[in-house]
């Protein structure tokens, strides 16, 4: 298992299109994806999950990756949510 806490910098927060790229890129890995905001976990490869977290602009996730290609996924997910999530 691997992890590493991130800043969201999308302006609009992880609303339904940036969920959408989100959960996208987390789906192409076969290890499980998922991300702890404010104490709880919420599945990365599930968009109402995503949209379920509320994340804002500026606010901290954990990204947590377990599985066969994490540290893979890890670096991928970190890249696109620093990059802002095609926003």
């Amino acid at each position: 298992m691997v992890s590493r806490k991130v800043v969201l910098n999308n302006p609009t927060g992880l609303h339904l299109r940036p969920a959408g790229f989100l959960c996208r890129e987390a789906s192409k890995f076969k290890c499980s994806v998922h991300f702890i905001h404010k104490n709880a976990d919420y599945n990365a490869k599930s968009v109402l999950s995503i949209l379920g977290a509320c994340v804002k602009w500026h606010n901290e996730i954990e990204i947590v990756c377990d599985g066969i290609d994490e540290n893979e996924a890890l670096e991928s997910v970190v890249h696109m949510i620093e990059s802002g999530l095609g926003d």
